[in-house]
């Protein structure tokens, strides 16, 4: 188990260095309710100069129509109606900013425990998360849930910001309590596969987000904005073994011309390598690879690439290739998969589901309930009575086409799948290859 628990890690960047783009980072905040998510991400954006004056103009209007002393950054997420009136997030709300060495989109995710699925939507695609911990009340059971979902999830990096330092006077030893209460459960958890840092601050004041603050001094670790500057994101993984799904066979004017479109979601492809086309199991060698209508030599992961081989095989939509000389996945029909319900109508086990993974649909029956994740323990438990919205299960499946059983702790793309209801065409559970 990969952690690194130690409180206030790492120096600060000196103030010259040369300013890198790390690229794009996916990240949510979870937590409990009224923890500051919503404010928090309201901080970043504010503090990063990221508002436009409409929206700074409307936030303050707002303000003083309510008769507060500053605007509610919290309202910067919460768009719905029904999230402005109770005060809470229900929807999972997307914002986007930059600083000068990289780009985020942040994905604010629901504390209520009846929108777990909505933190599963969340989660499903980031690199890190901020779970937030209300200072005042320390780690609650709602803590531990989003930390054993973002973990089961695949995210990597789980920051645990201790929010609302300023409601317990800036209390180093209060800090220090919290991060010893996570610490005991973490230890606990031998399957939850994370780095963990933690950090004090006060998002509505706007202590150690983007800015320090003196009644944080004796805190000498990186601020918030910091940590998830250098956090690793999923797309960078270029030395991963290559994960190529077909998405479209183009014919060119050439009569004998055959080219395989699509994102190289890990690993690289150059011209001349070996490839193995699955689910068939044939091989041949790629002659050319073209992005746009620019010929390249080599091309890496999060680039869509079109791949002309040597051999005229048969390659369709929701194929996937992989480098013959590289470990590649296994293709199966039947599999055990953790899976979590989204649909507020239940599973029905005579019913025939629609399984999309990637580029690949195929269609797909439930065998069996094999266990579900009790929410309050966060322990799996033998089940094989109905599933809810909301409920984490382990399910066995059987397909009518083979699809690729990859590890979805390493690959997102290829380890991941939703299942659809045909005849409403509504997304009823996302699935997980290899997670539990």
């Amino acid at each position: 188990m990969a952690r690194g628990d130690t409180i206030g890690e790492g120096a600060h960047e000196e103030a010259g260095a040369v300013c890198e783009d790390r690229g794009v980072l996916r990240f949510l905040t979870c937590g409990s309710v009224d923890d500051g998510k919503s404010t928090l991400i309201g901080r970043l954006l504010f503090d990063s100069k990221a508002l436009l004056t409409d929206t700074l103009a409307n936030l303050q209007r707002n303000a003083r129509r309510r008769g507060l002393s500053a605007p509610d950054l919290s309202l910067l997420t919460d768009g719905l109606i029904a999230e402005r009136e109770q005060g809470i997030t229900i929807d999972v709300a997307y914002r986007y900013f930059a600083t000068a060495r990289r780009k985020f989109i942040i994905a604010d995710s629901p504390g209520h425990l009846q929108y777990t699925r909505n933190m599963v939507t969340a989660a499903s695609t980031a690199d890190a998360a901020v779970l937030l911990v209300d200072a005042r009340k320390g780690i609650v059971a709602q803590t531990r849930r989003h930390a054993t979902i973002a973990g089961l999830l695949g995210v990597r990096q789980l920051i645990v910001a201790i929010n609302k330092m300023d409601q317990v006077g800036f209390s180093s030893a209060h800090f220090s309590g919290i991060v010893g209460q996570f610490q005991n459960w973490l230890a606990c958890q031998p399957d939850l596969h994370v780095q963990v840092d933690f950090i004090p601050l006060s998002a509505l004041e706007g202590s150690n987000v983007v800015r320090r603050d003196e009644r944080l001094a004796w805190f000498d670790g990186p601020t918030l904005i910091e940590l998830l500057e250098r956090a690793p994101a999923h797309e960078s993984d270029a030395q991963a073994p290559l994960r190529l799904p077909v998405q479209w066979v183009c014919r060119a004017s050439e009569p004998d011309f055959r080219g395989y479109a699509g994102r190289i979601e890990s690993g690289s492809l150059a011209r001349g390598d070996e490839v193995l086309v699955l689910a068939s199991g044939r091989r041949s060698t790629v002659r050319a690879l073209t992005i746009g209508a620019q010929a390249r030599e080599r091309a890496v992961a999060g680039e869509s690439v079109l791949v002309s081989l040597v051999d005229d095989i048969d390659i369709s939509r929701g194929d996937l290739l992989s480098r013959a000389d590289e470990p590649s996945p296994r293709a199966t029909s039947r599999f055990t998969s953790t899976v979590c319900w989204l649909d507020a109508q239940g599973l029905e086990r005579q019913r025939e589901y629609l399984l999309r993974q990637a580029t690949q649909e195929t269609r797909a029956r439930v065998g069996r309930v094999v266990a579900r994740l009790d929410i309050e323990t966060l322990r799996w438990e033998e089940h094989d009575g109905p599933v809810q919205a909301n409920d984490i299960v382990r399910l066995e499946l059987a397909t009518q086409t083979p699809v690729i059983a990859d590890d979805y702790e390493r690959f997102r793309c290829t380890g991941s799948f939703i299942l659809v209801d045909a005849t409403r065409n509504d997304t009823v559970a996302a699935g997980m290859l290899g997670a539990g």
